[in-house]
């Protein structure tokens, strides 16, 4: 993109003050500008899933009023879309509107994995699995940045909660961060290179994000090869100067002269370098001359189209879990019921900075009435915020109305103080006068719909065995309502799919007893194995499992092949739509190792597709499989390695409804690290070199009495200690001598 200015020249032309204030912003929501040296001050703005551009009064907590701004679904029911190209073009919106706005940067997507159900922020974040975030992330980026506006990519890393999380150390070991909680950072950084990164409030095992040296240096640009800024998150940095060093480029938002003297200062006096300063200046530089264009053009956006892009979206990410009997869809209007208050005050977007004001909103109630004038409907809960009453009233004229009706729509979901950004929830399930309407609804009228609208898993066990159908909604944005009603009527055929397991219980969690943590240190015990992985691996029953979703047609999966070339993996798979409408299905594709020499789990994820076919329509769907989706974290060697052997590729519609699977070899590489002292008896017997020196020197005493126990007792102990026993001819010099000569050959 034509810079405005050119920005080596304007940093040499910067004195050491003026560097350093450009490092951190002028206030909550613009960076500094130098005006003796031409540069100017551009604008970056919450949020996901809407501009949040706050023209007056700026505050980070959504206190202040924005702008009138699209509010597409959140990022949990876009996920639930699993469709990269809806994606794409819902990102190209928001960069319009942000574009529109004079706004430089939007501050988003989030892709951070949600661990439990019970994070505060879940309704920004994807998924629990890093392929899902990582695509559907990715094409958001793309479809923002193709308007010439930036994205912030966040939290970087390891910020899945909201309680204590300024101050929080995320103690998470290599393996599990680098298979669960980076990848879907590093696929968005290296398809569609964001211009911002924006660290995390948290530390990772004991240091701030906004001052890991690992992660924003070493993994972000060395690895991953990140050309843009890191900007930290609202309030998270806590010394500027390690930060800076550490790869911190911006901190936001600006905090008065301190900072920026304390950096003046370390140039000074030798304990930072000023081409470190200089390096992070020439980002904001560059970001500052990326931004302008947009900032400078008159841009307008279409609000009916984004609306209908908005309903689009909240249609394509809600997951129709139950339909018995083929309840659903409704032929008409006719003979239905509502109840439930959140039909006519929808619960459309979560609490915190993500708030957007909506060009307008669309309540399920009136998107069902202006098909049918005469649906009745009782309120039969209150909520938090909503118009008054008393429970115990409402549900007994709720229950008249159902009583009365062919079918009952019943509107349920977690009200908004259960889910914001700042704090955790605080149950996983519905609240009791909600579940206490639902029981006398059914008790009453067996044909009952459930309708649900909350930005993470809720608890549906205690219940759902009363009710023939349900539909999650998610957050939908401010077309939701239309959407719902969409659906229900059959003017779109559901197409959601769980990006995140629905457990039976809290208790049943992999984060449960670790989270949110004790003494300022939350402990990711669970490993890499989360969401499905956690309940595959453990063969534990669940409510509903990842990836599933159902549709008013249905589909058969036919000739699956997977094809090995070195380690790339090519699959295929044929898809037909068996039922009587058009619909879309997303194929998953699953790998399972199960002879690897590290735990892994049951089954991951490695590649999916949403295909839309019309009905008795089949396509061939493939999918290429890289070195890397056969891959994990070796501990030992801190590298990813393909570990050679069978593989199984499976194909389905969830992680439990697999269709096809077919058995493959791989050749694997060399996983032996090197040898030492410590090395077990085992590992030295193992590896190609050591293993004949080991057995040609380690040869016990004939009189020595060596069953099968104590071989295999020593088989595991380290050779030093096995030198020091005293073995005639095997003594630490001896073994000294071994792992020299292992090491030089």
């Amino acid at each position: 993109m034509t810079q405005v200015f050119d920005v080596e020249r304007a940093l040499a032309q910067l004195t050491l003050e003026e560097k350093a204030s450009l490092t951190s912003g002028s206030d909550f929501w613009h960076t500094t500008a130098v005006e003796r040296v031409g540069i100017p001050a551009v604008m970056v703005s919450d949020g996901p899933h809407g501009l949040r551009k706050q023209a007056d009064n700026p505050d980070h907590l959504g206190l202040g009023e924005s702008v009138p701004a699209t509010c597409f679904p959140t990022a949990a029911a876009l996920g639930s879309s699993w469709d990269a190209d809806l994606l794409t073009r819902v990102g190209e919106a928001l960069g319009r509107e942000t574009r529109a706005n004079d706004v430089a940067v939007l501050l988003g997507p989030g892709v951070n994995i949600k661990r439990t159900p019970l994070c505060g922020r879940n309704f920004e974040y994807v998924s629990e699995d890093p392929v899902v975030a990582g695509v559907l992330g990715a094409a958001l980026v793309r479809g923002i940045q193709s308007q010439g506006v930036g994205t912030s990519l966040k939290h970087y890393a390891a910020n899945n909660q909201e309680s204590d999380r300024m101050r929080v150390s995320a103690e998470v070991d290599e393996r599990t961060l680098r298979e669960i909680y980076l990848p879907a950072f590093e696929r968005v950084v290296k398809d569609a290179q964001p211009w911002t990164v924006m660290c995390a409030y948290n530390k990772v095992n004991g240091t701030y994000a906004s001052q890991n040296h690992w992660l924003l240096t070493e993994i972000l640009r060395d690895e991953w090869a990140f050309e843009g800024l890191v900007v930290s998150d609202w309030g998270a940095v806590h010394d500027r100067v390690p930060a800076l060093a550490a790869g911190l480029d911006l901190q936001m938002p600006g905090a008065g002269p301190g900072p920026d003297d304390e950096i003046v200062a370390a140039v000074r006096d030798g304990s930072l370098d000023e081409s470190v300063l200089d390096a992070s200046v020439r980002r904001v530089l560059r970001l500052v001359a990326r931004g302008l264009p947009a900032v400078s053009s008159a841009a307008s956006f279409d609000v009916d189209a984004h609306h209908d892009l908005a309903r689009e979206a909240a249609a394509a990410g809600s997951v129709l879990l139950k339909n018995e009997g083929a309840l659903l869809p409704l032929p008409s209007t006719d003979g239905v019921a509502v109840v439930g208050e959140f039909a006519r005050t929808p619960r459309y977007q979560g609490a915190g900075s993500s708030q957007v004001n909506p060009t307008r909103l669309d309540a399920a109630l009136d998107a069902l009435r202006s098909v049918g004038d005469d649906v009745p409907f009782a309120a039969g809960f209150t909520i938090p915020g909503g118009p008054a009453g008393d429970d115990d009233d409402l549900l007994a004229e709720a229950v008249s109305v159902a009583r009365d009706a062919g079918t009952v729509v019943a509107f349920l979901g977690l009200p908004a103080p259960d889910e914001s950004e700042g704090y955790d929830r605080p149950r996983f399930e519905l609240p009791d006068n909600q579940v206490a309407l639902l029981r006398a609804v059914a008790a009453v009228n067996p044909r009952v719909v459930v309708v649900l609208a909350n930005g993470s898993a809720v608890g549906v066990s205690g219940w759902h065995d009363l009710v023939p159908a349900i539909l999650e909604t998610w957050l939908g944005g401010q077309a939701g309502g239309s959407a719902v009603a969409d659906l229900l009527l059959g003017v779109r055929t559901p197409s959601g799919r769980l990006a995140e397991t629905i457990p039976h219980r809290i208790e049943d969690t992999p984060a449960f007893g670790n989270f949110p943590g004790e003494a300022g240190v939350v402990r990711y015990g669970e490993g890499v194995l989360v969401g499905y992985r956690w309940y595959d691996t453990r063969a534990m029953d669940v409510a509903y499992p990842f990836g599933h979703g159902l549709s008013y047609t249905t589909f058969s999966y036919d000739s699956l092949d997977a094809t090995v070339d070195g380690s790339d993996v090519t699959v295929t798979v044929t898809v037909t739509n068996t039922g009587p409408v058009a619909g879309a299905e997303v194929v998953q594709v699953y790998l399972r190792d199960p002879r690897a020499a590290v735990l892994r789990p049951t089954r991951e994820l490695k590649a999916f597709a949403k295909v839309a076919l019309e009905p008795g329509e089949s396509r061939e769907v493939a999918f290429a499989l890289t070195a890397r989706d056969l891959s994990y974290w070796h501990p030992g060697l801190r590298r990813w390695v393909v570990e050679g052997g069978e593989f199984v590729v499976e194909a389905g519609a969830s992680s439990r409804d697999i269709r096809g699977s077919v058995s493959l070899h791989v050749e694997g590489e060399p996983l032996w690290g090197p040898l030492t002292s410590m090395s077990t008896i085992e590992e030295w017997f193992a590896h190609p070199v050591g293993g004949p020196l080991m057995q040609a020197a380690l040869v016990p005493p004939a009189d020595l009495p060596l069953d099968d126990t104590m071989a295999a007792m020593m088989l595991q102990m380290p050779a030093k200690v096995i030198a020091e026993f005293g073995i005639p001819g095997f003594d630490r010099a001896r073994l000294d001598a071994l792992v020299a000569q292992a090491a030089a050959s």
